[in-house]
């Protein structure tokens, strides 16, 4: 497996897809193949970050951390990514089904060229998850532009109009995640497509192809689809403002700054509460960077608080993608109550429980790092004012700056 040239190619699919999708789709390759040299390696990330989040780091709210047993994640672990490897090859199978549809050429190995390389973005950013909070934002906002990639390169590899580029990636997008969604609760037997469709899909009369109804669910999914295609370009605008991504920062991206800037960033102390821990790690993949610095707060008699730092840099533009694509939403329980609002140019979440007397403060600065107040006190005020004894506003004035080591 040539570790040099996957890298290359995830790298410069991410950040120069114009350039690089005319690239792949040239290059000579089989099924196997592509399997062997790149799918089952970036396929494997997602499936790798959430074993690690879920079964080493665990899930944390309100001060408590919940892992799965190794066992059970290893299972898991390993179940998502076979499911992974055979939804890549039926979503190619689909791809070359609808060709035709579309003016394309029909042609196996370049669907799953398409697929493989727009999926590079979902699955790199899958490594996400492990960031606080934002991760499964990172996430979402990676499908987003492997949305956006899907739709530059299918003129290249299935050689479909380009006017007719939009529709078929539209449709792939809504079928693939009703299969994705059928394979991942491993329902058996077949679902007819009259079933799939609910009459959203209508053959054009002079059989230049198909239209969606736009009401329907699927039509209503193509919508988003190709909102998907509009945020995408929104992000290539955004790289291009940044004066391009660098060799290794996919995505808009840049190199994550030093853990012990981050580190001298948190207080000494916290009114009434003085620091017991202080801790910072850095982690990359293919160029995704992220580091993270956190300090415990305690009285010694029982009020905690756990703050952390953490700058997603490698991950910059998801970043800025999720943050704009989150909905404002607030939901109140019994004992308490959760929300997420925009203060200005920051994205902000809180939740409270007031049986237990815990919860959380959360805030996205310059487009790119997080600070996060969890723990158990005397009221979610404190957590406001923990975040607050961070100095934001030096983070937004970070927010173009990086580095390659520590």
């Amino acid at each position: 497996m040539d570790f040099a040239r996957i890298f290359t190619r995830a790298r410069n699919i991410l950040t120069t897809p114009r350039t690089e999708w005319p690239v792949a789709a040239a290059e000579p390759a089989t099924v196997g193949g592509l399997y062997a040299g790149y799918i089952a390696l970036v396929a494997a990330l997602p499936a790798l970050a959430g074993f690690v989040k879920g079964s080493l780091i665990g899930y944390g709210a309100f001060g408590v951390s919940v892992r799965t047993p190794l066992g059970m994640g290893l299972a898991g672990m390993l179940l998502r990514y076979a499911l992974s490897l055979a939804v890549a090859y039926l979503v190619a199978l689909l791809v070359d089904a609808l060709a035709g549809t579309f003016g394309a050429r029909k042609d196996l190995v370049q669907a799953l060229k398409t697929v493989a390389y727009a999926w590079t973005a979902a699955w790199i950013a899958g490594i996400g998850v492990t960031v606080p909070w934002l991760g499964w934002l990172i996430a979402l906002a990676g499908a987003v532009y492997a949305v956006y990639l899907l739709y530059l390169g299918l003129p290249h590899t299935m050689r479909c109009p380009p006017e007719k580029a939009g529709g078929y990636a539209a449709l792939t997008v809504v079928v693939a995640i009703v299969l994705s969604w059928l394979v991942g609760l491993v329902v058996a037997g077949v679902v007819g497509a009259a079933a799939l469709t609910g009459g959203a899909m209508h053959a054009a009369a002079d059989g230049s192809g198909v239209t969606l109804d736009r009401d329907s669910a699927l039509g209503r999914l193509a919508a988003v689809g190709e909102q998907a295609a509009q945020a995408g370009k929104q992000l290539e605008a955004a790289q291009q403002a940044d004066g391009g991504a660098t060799a290794g920062q996919p995505a808009g991206g840049g190199a994550a700054l030093p853990t012990g800037q981050l580190k001298a960033l948190l207080p000494d102390s916290l009114p009434g509460l003085a620091r017991i821990s202080l801790s910072a790690e850095r982690n990359g993949a293919i160029g995704l960077q992220v580091a993270e610095a956190e300090a415990e707060y305690g009285d010694g008699g029982g009020q905690r608080i756990a703050l952390q730092v953490a700058d997603t840099g490698g991950a910059r533009g998801l970043v800025a993608m999720a943050a704009a694509m989150a909905p404002e939403q607030e939901r109140q329980t019994g004992h308490g109550y959760e929300k997420t609002y925009r203060d200005g140019d920051r994205l902000v979440h809180e939740a409270w429980d007031d049986a237990d007397k815990s919860g959380e403060f959360s805030v996205v600065v310059g487009r790119r790092f997080t600070v996060k107040a969890s723990g158990r006190v005397d009221g979610i005020d404190r957590l406001r004012q923990a975040v607050a004894s961070v100095d934001l506003a030096k983070l937004e004035s970070l927010g173009n700056q990086g580095a390659a080591s520590n």
